[in-house]
């Protein structure tokens, strides 16, 4: 089967207003550049995104922000993206914010067909506010539920026509457990290869995830915070 999408604008365009996306990434490695600007182009409206931060004010999910495309962030923590520290303080935006540990399990339990799980992590706060609690050996837990979604956009280094996919090194992060945990999961790849061409033992996505792949282009790989030294 031939899972390959001639570019970015085929991806989104079955994408309807108010969908629920996944997006991998962290900081700006590792995101899926081409998915998002084709979607910030299209103008969908009214989405959910679920991505462990939204980028900077001019680059990634920050694109969708400052358009006012996003209604609902779920992450982990609103980064180095002024527009969406604005947007959330003003109330313009709904946030939910996750301890990033749970934020990564609770997808996983979404692509696991896990129905919720018990953490310690956030009892006695905000996060656990009307949410079930439990002691489990002395231990106060909190129960946490899947994060499912719609669409899931990954970033892949090496992909092959059957949507096998392989990661490069940090820009693995969200991107794998984010591949199992959506009804349509699109990657896209900066290198595009023939079925055969992964060595299995490489694969680290499974084709079987993923429904659509296509070839990226132009990354910028940004750096979203440059620190140097002077000796």
């Amino acid at each position: 089967m031939n899972k390959v999408l001639a570019g970015a604008d085929e991806a989104v365009a079955p994408i309807a207003d108010g969908a629920t996306i996944m997006m991998g990434g962290f900081g700006l490695c590792g995101i899926p550049e081409n998915l998002i600007a084709a979607l910030h182009q299209r103008g969908t409206k009214n989405l959910t995104v679920i991505s462990n931060n939204a980028g900077v004010d001019d680059f990634g999910i920050g694109i969708l922000m400052r358009a006012r495309q996003v209604r609902k962030m779920i992450a982990t923590y609103v980064g180095e993206n002024k527009e969406f520290e604005r947007q959330f303080l003003t109330g313009e935006v709904e946030v939910e914010l996750v301890p990033q540990g749970t934020f990564a399990e609770r997808i996983r339990a979404g692509g696991a067909g896990i129905g919720g799980f018990f953490t310690p992590t956030g009892y006695g706060t905000l996060v656990a506010e009307g949410k079930e609690t439990r002691t489990i050996d002395g231990v106060r837990y909190v129960l946490e539920k899947p994060l499912k979604a719609d669409f899931a956009f990954v970033k892949a280094w090496k992909g092959d026509r059957l949507g096998n996919l392989v990661y490069r090194k940090t820009a693995r992060n969200f991107n794998p457990v984010m591949a199992t945990a959506a009804k349509v999961t699109i990657a896209e790849v900066e290198r595009l290869v023939e079925p055969g061409a992964i060595d299995p033992d490489h694969v680290v996505t499974p084709g079987i995830f993923v429904q659509h792949v296509l070839q990226g282009a132009r990354y910028e790989k940004r750096i979203e915070k440059r620190t140097t030294s002077h000796g």
